[in-house]
């Protein structure tokens, strides 16, 4: 009887994926430019998707990308011509240069200097269902009576037809879709048949804001004395003994070259950097966000040391771009005086939670933010994963998020 079953589900199995490699019943608009596609159908799917998958954003993004990513975008429609989903895609051209072994294996050998001037030439092209420069579910968006099994399937083949038409300018090694959270780990789960791998990355740190707090000083007050007291005495107490001022920045563009070269200091550190944003980009960005959008800076004797933007994506305040003098910050705490200034941003932007990232885990788990899984799905073709890929996935392995509870006791709480 175990026999039988097995071999019954051994053949639906391959019934399915029989079904998943052949063509979607679904029509597809694909295009290099927001601006050649239906923009009422774009707006119609999108409309409950956020800031990321704006019409507005996306068309001003296209002037200020990376040199080394390309757009594409698809709409897809079902047999009777009806919206079901949209989709925003990147190519990238990361070359091996661009991911950093780690500190501890960088031993400075002839070979070592030959290897990394093979790798200056070396680059693979990758194929992104979302946006490199966000991090969460910005690739789809579904039509809300949308059924999942038939969406996810017309997506996987919208990348198959972006792939293969892409050959012309060099074939995408392999294909991921990010970020992957639930309900859609769950939904496109289907696409394991086409040979998608799940795999979870860091988690998305959120901290979920009291609707009570009004400003910083609240979330302080919220804090249990220990915490309060590391606060103040560790981070803003060197902060204020050195000089150092907070403040808002309405216009970025008098000031685009500065945050451009902080952004660079931390950039350039980091072990992974598929792409480096322009100096244009931080007002393109300011200006299309409007009010939604906050960067706070902190100066000492009227130079710029540091700076994080915040923006509101519907309830959720997103803590994005950061920079700092990484000299300065030898001796000065002045990237979690940014976190901090983060939370009051998202407070005066009246959002209830503040999605800091990954990264820098345990300093975001202190300030009460807790992880929401996160992961991509990946496919490649190539049995041997050449360098790139094998660095890639090496960074994909993360540490859990720690355990913390900053706040008072409910008890205690008053």
């Amino acid at each position: 009887m175990k026999i039988i079953s097995k071999t019954l589900a051994i053949r639906e199995a391959v019934a399915e994926r029989k079904r998943l490699r052949g063509p979607a019943r679904l029509e597809y608009a694909i295009a290099d430019r927001l601006g050649m596609l239906d923009a009422r159908a774009w707006n119609l799917l999108t409309a409950d998707a956020g800031f990321f998958m704006s019409h507005a954003y996306l068309v001003a993004l296209e002037a200020v990308l990376p040199a080394n990513l390309a757009p594409r975008y698809a709409l897809i429609f079902d047999g009777g011509q009806r919206p079901v989903a949209a989709v925003y895609m990147q190519l990238v051209d990361i070359g091996v240069a661009q991911v950093r072994p780690s500190k501890a294996s960088k031993v400075e050998t002839p070979s070592r200097a030959a290897l990394d001037k093979l790798a200056a030439r070396v680059t693979q092209r990758v194929l992104t269902c979302g946006n490199l420069l966000s991090y969460g579910q910005h690739s789809v968006a579904f039509a809300p009576d949308a059924d999942p099994d038939v969406a996810w399937h017309g997506v996987a083949e919208v990348l198959y037809r972006v792939r293969a038409a892409d050959k012309l300018r060099g074939s995408a090694h392999f294909v991921l879709i990010k970020d992957i959270h639930e309900p859609h780990k769950r939904n496109s789960s289907s696409l394991s048949n086409l040979s998608y791998r799940y795999v979870e990355t860091e988690p998305n740190m959120v901290l979920t804001l009291d609707a009570a707090w009004k400003s910083h000083d609240d979330y302080l007050a919220s804090l249990a004395s220990k915490y309060r007291s590391g606060i103040r005495n560790s981070v803003f107490k060197p902060i204020d003994e050195a000089g150092c001022t907070i403040e808002s920045m309405p216009d970025i563009t008098a000031m685009r070259s500065r945050i451009h070269e902080l952004y660079q200091a931390v950039q350039r550190n980091a072990d992974f950097r598929p792409y480096e944003l322009k100096e244009d980009y931080f007002p393109v960005l300011q200006r299309v966000a409007g009010d939604r959008l906050r960067c706070g800076i902190l100066k000492r004797d009227g130079a710029v040391l540091g700076f994080l933007i915040t923006l509101a994506d519907g309830e959720t305040a997103v803590a994005y771009h950061i920079g700092f003098d990484r000299e300065a910050a030898a001796g000065l705490p002045i990237y979690l005086r940014l976190l901090h200034v983060g939370i009051s941003d998202a407070i005066l932007l009246g959002c209830k939670r503040i999605s800091f990232g990954r990264t820098a885990l345990e300093p975001k788990a202190a300030l009460g933010a807790k992880p929401e899984t996160f992961g991509i799905l990946l496919r490649h073709r190539q049995p041997v994963l050449n360098k790139l890929i094998k660095r890639l996935l090496a960074g994909i392995g993360h540490d859990d998020a720690p355990d913390r509870n900053p706040f008072k006791k409910t008890a205690d709480a008053g």
